[in-house]
C-alpha cells in the first residue's frame, strides 16, 4: 500500500450509517417538503466536512461512504429548492441597494420557475460540490509523492470545511408553502363581490399603531394629549374593551385584515425579513419557516383580505407604513388587495430596515438602505404618502379603503427634529404627539377636500406597550396574553352614519376584539356579493371573527361561548374570554350574593396556564385561573374557588378550540 492518502471504501459500521443517514434526509426533504428538513441536511453537511477532515487527519483515509453521506444530503438539498423552492435560487448573494428595484430584478425578488431554479441553486452548491469532488478524485489518484497527495487532499478538506459554511451563509431559504391551498374559494369570492356604487360608498380610513398601550392616549387617562386621536372617540364612540387578536405585531396584522385568528395562517409570531443579505449572515431567512411551520413566509396570498374584499367592490385601496406580512411573492401587499404601498415591508428594529413604494408587486427602494439608525423623518414621509394619495381619490371622486399602519411607538421610536425633546416626557411621547399632529393635518386636510363626513375612521393598536408606554390600570404588557398584551385603544367615527353608530360621544363597554374588524366594516359599508348577498363574506373557510354592528350600535353583548375571544402565544391557546348571563351564573350558585351578580353578563377570562408576570417568581406559573373582569380587569385575583362549574366549563371550551385548530388548522368548509 502506497504510503499517504488513500480512499477506503469498505463497509465499515460508522461510515455506513452515515451515508444512510445522508440518503434519509434528502429522502425527507423530498417528501416532507419543510424548510427545517434543509436547514438538519445543511448542518448535518458541515458536520460531515468536519469528519471527513477529521478521518483524513488520524486515520489517513477518506471514506467513500462518508463522502456519499454528503454527497446524498447536499444533492437532496440542491433537488428541493429546484423543484420546491419561492424564487430563482440565487439565496444571499444580493442585497437591497439604494434604487433597488423588484421589476428590474425578478428574479431575486419571488419569480422563478423550474428553469430558473436548477441554474441559481447548482450555483449555490458548486463550490462545495467542487471541492467534496476534488477531495474523492484527490484521494483516488495515484500522485507519485504521499506529501504532494496529503497536501492537496488537505487543501480540499480546507475548501470543502469553507464552502459548507458559505453555502449555510448564501443558500436559498424561500420555499413553497406547504399546506392546504384555499386558492380556489378565495377566486370564487372576490368573483362574487358586487360593484358598488361610488356615491354610495363611504370612505374607510383604518388606523393602527404599533405597540401602542391601552393607556397611551387622553382620552383613556394617558398622562399627556392625543387631542386628534381623541376626537375620533368623541365625536363618534370609544371602546373600553377592545382586544387585539394577539400580543405581538405580525399575527396581529393578520387578524385585522383577515377576520381570522393567526394560527389558521401559520402566522403565529413575529414574521421576519426574507430579503437576501450576507451581512449579518443571512439568518433571519431561516426564521420564518421554523416558527411559522410549513415553510410560509408571511401572510399566505390565498388568505382573503379586507382590502382585497374592497378593491373587488370597487374601492381604491391603499397602505401606507408597516407592512410585517411578508416581503417577496405573494406575501406583498399589492398581492393581497392593495393597488399601492408605501412603507416598509419589515419591523424598524430588523435589518434591513428602508421605506418602499410598490404597485403590482413591484416595489422601489425611495430614501436608500440605511434607515435603521436615523428613522427621524418616517412620521412625515408616511403622512405626506397617505394625504397625497387620498387627496387624488377625492379629487376624482373615488371611494377609498386606506390602511394607515404607523410603526410608532414601536422601539426603537424616534421624532422629528421639530417634536424631539418638546414633551418632557422622552421620545417615545414625544413620537406619539408628533403622529397625533400630522394625524391633525390630515383630518384638516380630509374636510377640506369634503370627505370627513362620509369616512369611516378607525383607530386601534396592535398589541399593548414594550418597554415604554401605559397599559393604565392593567396587568402585563407586549407578549403576554393578560389584558395589558391585548386589551387596547379602540375608536370608531362616522359623521354620516345614518344611525349606525347609535348614540355617538359615548363609550361601549361590551367587548371585541381585532378579528371582529372585517365582518363590520363589510357589513357597516354594505359589501354585497352574487348580487345582492347582504353582508358578503368568504364561505369557503372559517371567519373568526363576527360583525360589532350591534355592538356599535346598542352595546350588544356579542362574544358569548359561541364566539369567545382568545388570547394566543406561540400557536397555544393561552386563555379564553366570553360574556355568562348573569342568570345562568345564579342558577348554579343560587345562594350567592355578590355585588357582581348585579350585572346583566359577567365576562369570565381563564388561563389554564400563563407564565407569571412577576420577574421575580418567573419560574412560577398560574394554572387553573378564572378571572372576571367586570370587577378585576387588573386580574388580581383568581375566582376559581369561587365558580368552580364556571371554571371547568371555559377549561372545556379552551380544549373544545384547541382540538377543532389542529384537526382543521387552516379552518376549511367543505
Amino acid at each position: 500500500m502506497k504510503k499517504g492518502i488513500n480512499i477506503d471504501s469498505g463497509k465499515k459500521a460508522f461510515p455506513v450509517i452515515l451515508a444512510v443517514t445522508g440518503a434519509l434526509l434528502a429522502a425527507a426533504l423530498l417528501f416532507m417538503r419543510l424548510n427545517i428538513v434543509a436547514v438538519v441536511a445543511v448542518a448535518f453537511n458541515c458536520i460531515m466536512s468536519a469528519i471527513i477532515t477529521l478521518s483524513l487527519i488520524i486515520k489517513k483515509k477518506v471514506y467513500t461512504p462518508m463522502v456519499l453521506a454528503y454527497a446524498l444530503s447536499g444533492l437532496g438539498v440542491v433537488l428541493y429548492f429546484i423543484f420546491f423552492g419561492a424564487d430563482a435560487g440565487f439565496g444571499a448573494f444580493t442585497s437591497g441597494l439604494a434604487g433597488y428595484s423588484s421589476a428590474e430584478h425578478p428574479l431575486f425578488t419571488g419569480e422563478g420557475s423550474f428553469f430558473t431554479r436548477l441554474p441559481g441553486n447548482i450555483l449555490l452548491a458548486s463550490p462545495w460540490a467542487l471541492s467534496l469532488a476534488g477531495l474523492f478524485l484527490s484521494a483516488k489518484h495515484s500522485f507519485k509523492s504521499g506529501v504532494i497527495k496529503t497536501a492537496v487532499c488537505a487543501v480540499m478538506c480546507v475548501c470543502l470545511l469553507g464552502t459548507s459554511v458559505l453555502y449555510v451563509l448564501t443558500m436559498n431559504m424561500r420555499s413553497k408553502p406547504n399546506t392546504e391551498r384555499l386558492w380556489e374559494g378565495h377566486d370564487k369570492y372576490l368573483n362574487g363581490v358586487d360593484k358598488k356604487d361610488s356615491e354610495e360608498s363611504p370612505n374607510v380610513l383604518v388606523i393602527m399603531m404599533d405597540d401602542l398601550g391601552w393607556g397611551d392616549v387622553s382620552l383613556n387617562g394617558a398622562i399627556y394629549d392625543t387631542p386628534n386621536i381623541d376626537s375620533i372617540g368623541e365625536n363618534g364612540l370609544n371602546f373600553t374593551n377592545f382586544y387585539s387578536a394577539y400580543s405581538v405585531c405580525s399575527p396581529a396584522r393578520f387578524a385585522a385584515l383577515t377576520g381570522r385568528y393567526p394560527y389558521r395562517g401559520y402566522a403565529d409570531n413575529v414574521i421576519y425579513p426574507t430579503v437576501a443579505t450576507l451581512s449579518p449572515f443571512a439568518q433571519t431567512r431561516i426564521f420564518n419557516s421554523i416558527e411559522m411551520g410549513n415553510n410560509a413566509d408571511g401572510m399566505l396570498g390565498d388568505e382573503i383580505t379586507i382590502a382585497e374584499t374592497f378593491k373587488a367592490a370597487g374601492y381604491s385601496t391603499g397602505c401606507f407604513g408597516k407592512w410585517h406580512l411578508g416581503d417577496y411573492g405573494e406575501y406583498l401587499p399589492t398581492n393581497q388587495g392593495f393597488d399601492y404601498f408605501y412603507g416598509s415591508h419589515h419591523v424598524n428594529d430588523m435589518k434591513p430596515f428602508y421605506h418602499v413604494t410598490e404597485e403590482n408587486g413591484e416595489w422601489q427602494i425611495v430614501h436608500g438602505t440605511d434607515e435603521l439608525k436615523d428613522q427621524s423623518a418616517a412620521t412625515k414621509w408616511i403622512h405626506d404618502e397617505i394625504t397625497d394619495w387620498i387627496t387624488d381619490k377625492a379629487e376624482n371622486d373615488e371611494p377609498f379603503f386606506a390602511y394607515y399602519a404607523s410603526p410608532w411607538p414601536h422601539g426603537p421610536v424616534f421624532a422629528g427634529d421639530d417634536f424631539d425633546g418638546t414633551s418632557g416626557m422622552g421620545t417615545y411621547v414625544d413620537c406619539v404627539t408628533e403622529f397625533d399632529y400630522y394625524l391633525g393635518l390630515l383630518f384638516e386636510k380630509m374636510e377640506e377636500l369634503g370627505i370627513l363626513d362620509d369616512t369611516i375612521i378607525v383607530f386601534t393598536s396592535d398589541n399593548g406597550p414594550a418597554l415604554e408606554g401605559s397599559v393604565g390600570d392593567l396587568r402585563g404588557g407586549k407578549y403576554l396574553a393578560y389584558e395589558g398584551g391585548q386589551k387596547v385603544p379602540f375608536m370608531i367615527r362616522w359623521d354620516n352614519d345614518s344611525g349606525a353608530l347609535g348614540e355617538k360621544q359615548t363609550e361601549r363597554k361590551s367587548s371585541a376584539v381585532l378579528v371582529d374588524l372585517y365582518p363590520t366594516l363589510v357589513e357597516l359599508c354594505g359589501i354585497t356579493g352574487n348580487g345582492g348577498e347582504e353582508n358578503y363574506m368568504p364561505t369557503d373557510r372559517v371567519i373568526d371573527g363576527i360583525s360589532m354592528a350591534e355592538l356599535i350600535k346598542n352595546d350588544k353583548v356579542i362574544h358569548t361561548s359561541e364566539h369567545p375571544i382568545l388570547h394566543m402565544k406561540r400557536e397555544v391557546i393561552k386563555a379564553v374570554q366570553y360574556a355568562v348571563p348573569t342568570a345562568e351564573v345564579k342558577a348554579l350558585y343560587p345562594d350567592y350574593n355578590y355585588d357582581i351578580l348585579s350585572d346583566d353578563y359577567i365576562s369570565f377570562k381563564y388561563f389554564e396556564k400563563i407564565q407569571n408576570d412577576n420577574s421575580a417568581f418567573f419560574d412560577k406559573n398560574r394554572k387553573n385561573w378564572l378571572h372576571i373582569l367586570n370587577d378585576d380587569y387588573a386580574e388580581n385575583y383568581n375566582r376559581t374557588p369561587v365558580y368552580p362549574e364556571i371554571s371547568e366549563q371555559f377549561k372545556a371550551k379552551l380544549h373544545e378550540i384547541t382540538d377543532d385548530f389542529k384537526q382543521n388548522r387552516r379552518g376549511v368548509i367543505s
